[in-house]
């Protein structure tokens, strides 16, 4: 079963230094309806300003994946780590009871990214950030609990995918667990299971997939995506 969740149904905030859309409750954004989905607790699209800071604060244990779309970004822990990123980079922060974490856009341009919160589970340690680059192909795996094919580990049973496909392009995805999230980050598709009616979504737009063993993607223009699989 497929059902979607257009941009337009997201909660959106407008501060001047950031602005941003939330899939789910986040902020002053609530929606009692949406919570989240399996491990995945946030799914945020932002863009923060020229010389922007998000001030040191610490989180829950959840890993807090970014994929940085625009800009250059440096992050800090009250550890001292510290690391710089731009666009094409994927930085993963393993948070930590009493560790705190800070972002700040270093570029002089905006700084666009993807960021998701993913539930760590509790008996798994993890490195306090990595840091990869996306490389450039049809389907690219960022994030797994294994490090396969030179991802990131998360501290949970998720798999995170990159989709880039050009126009009418299409691809078969299979799917792993029970439950997976597909979000356009840029441009329009089609989805198909081969048991209902096709399923169009447009640039934002996302996708919530339940107990299905692959899709199929078509892209209306030049496509970029996640698709997020949880197993629990």
């Amino acid at each position: 079963m497929i059902t979607y969740r257009t941009a337009k149904q997201c909660g959106h905030a407008d501060y001047g230094w950031l602005q941003a859309r939330y899939t789910f409750s986040f902020g002053h954004y609530f929606d009692p309806d949406m919570l989240g989905y399996a491990s995945l607790r946030v799914l945020n699209q932002e863009v923060l300003s020229a010389g922007a800071v998000l001030q040191p604060r610490p989180y829950p244990r959840v890993d807090i994946f970014n994929l940085i779309l625009q800009g250059r970004a440096e992050y800090r822990d009250s550890e001292g780590h510290h690391i710089q990123a731009g666009a094409g980079d994927i930085l993963l922060l393993s948070a930590q009871p009493g560790v705190s974490y800070s972002e700040r856009n270093i570029g002089t341009t905006p700084l666009t990214r993807m960021q998701l919160w993913l539930d760590a589970c509790p008996a798994r340690e993890n490195p306090l950030i990595q840091h990869v680059s996306l490389c450039e192909r049809p389907l690219t795996l960022l994030a797994s609990p294994d490090g396969e094919e030179g991802s990131v580990l998360l501290r949970q049973q998720a798999w995170i995918r990159h989709v880039e496909l050009a126009a009418g392009q299409s691809m078969t995805l299979k799917i792993k667990g029970t439950r997976s999230y597909l979000q356009s980050i840029h441009g329009g598709m089609e989805i198909d299971n081969h048991q209902t009616n096709l399923i169009s979504l447009a640039c934002g737009d996302g996708a919530f997939i339940y107990d299905e063993q692959q899709i199929r993607v078509r892209a209306h223009s030049p496509l970029r995506a996640l698709l997020i699989d949880l197993a629990e």
